[in-house]
This record gives C-alpha cells, structure tokens and sequence, in this order.
C-alpha cells in the first residue's frame, strides 16, 4: 500500500512543480486572461499535455508561448521530457473544447464567396444606416 502513497505523492509533487514552473516562468498567461492547466501527466513516460485556454484560444502570441513551454519544461523539469500543448481552438472530438473535429463541422465564409448554386452574390450583412 505504501508503493501507491509513493506513486501518488511523486505524481502530485510533480504536478505541482509543473503548475508552479508554468505560473513563475508564464505569468503573462493569466495576466492578459489566459489559463494554464494541466490536462494529463503520465510520469512513467514523462509526459505532459498541457491546455492553454481563455483568451490564449484567440490569442495570436500563443503559438510562441506553447513553444517557450515545450522548449523550457523538459529543461527545467527532469522527470519530463515530452510536452504537449495546445490552446483548444483545434480540439477534437477526444478533447472537445469548442474546437471542431476534423470529420466535418462548419467553415469560415466570407462576404462575397458564396457555397450555394443559387447563383446570389453574398455582399454580407447590410449596414443599418
């Protein structure tokens, strides 16, 4: 039983320390109305997926913040060596968290473009003036 208490205590130490290094290292992050959480940990792999949400799911800087972290975690955390990290906007069905699975869901359009063979110019939405 003591072998499980070991497993468990490791494994939220480490989670700890990975929510600390992202809040000392990511401050911007909830600064500017992100968020930072920890979706999945196996630490016999020494993996680590983390999920970036809030405003970082529109955020354009993000791509760069989910770099810095795959680059400076496996340095400064031992135990991991693989980040995963992703801001939810392409979450798919595993995942769902508002993103739209690659098996159909809606795209974007644009004023003019249209995709049905009613042969209508879409100019989009009129003005109220």
């Amino acid at each position: 039983m003591s072998t499980d208490t070991d497993a468990a205590d490791a494994e939220n130490e480490l989670r700890e320390r990975i929510t600390n290094f992202l809040r000392r290292n990511f401050p911007q992050i909830q600064m500017h109305g992100g968020s930072a959480a920890i979706a999945h940990l196996d630490r016999e792999k020494g993996e680590v997926t983390v999920q970036l949400g809030g405003a970082c799911s529109g955020c354009g800087i993000s791509p760069m913040t989910i770099q810095a972290i795959k680059s400076r975690m496996v340095k400064e955390i031992p135990e991991i060596e693989t980040v995963h990290a992703d801001t939810g906007a392409s979450a798919g069905a595993d995942g769902d968290l508002g993103g739209t699975s690659s098996g159909g869901g809606m795209s974007p359009s644009f004023p003019g473009e249209t995709t049905d063979d009613d042969g209508g110019d879409d100019e989009g939405p009129q003005a109220p003036f």
